[in-house]
């Protein structure tokens, strides 16, 4: 919810997981939330990145490696990785 100011007032806001677009639950104490930076031509960070949230269940069954590596792949052309 927001006030007439633009101001996010919620007490929780959810997060989705990247991967499955499922909804992260206040009880899933085994997701994470992943910022990956983003490098200029010469390798040297530019103070921006990109995140990224996965669920303990996509965590759990082992896919949380290529989940990422699949993500980042879509991602990267979009903000001019290489």
């Amino acid at each position: 919810m927001q006030n007439e100011e633009g101001q996010i007032v919620d007490l929780y806001v959810p997060r989705k997981c990247s991967a499955t677009n499922r909804l992260i639950t206040a009880k899933d104490h085994a997701s994470v939330q992943l910022n990956i930076g983003h490098l200029d031509e010469n390798g040297i960070y530019t103070g921006q990145f990109t995140t990224f949230a996965l669920s303990g269940s996509v965590r759990a069954q082992g896919d949380a490696d290529s989940a990422l590596d699949r993500l980042w792949h879509a991602k990267k052309t979009q903000v001019g990785q290489q």
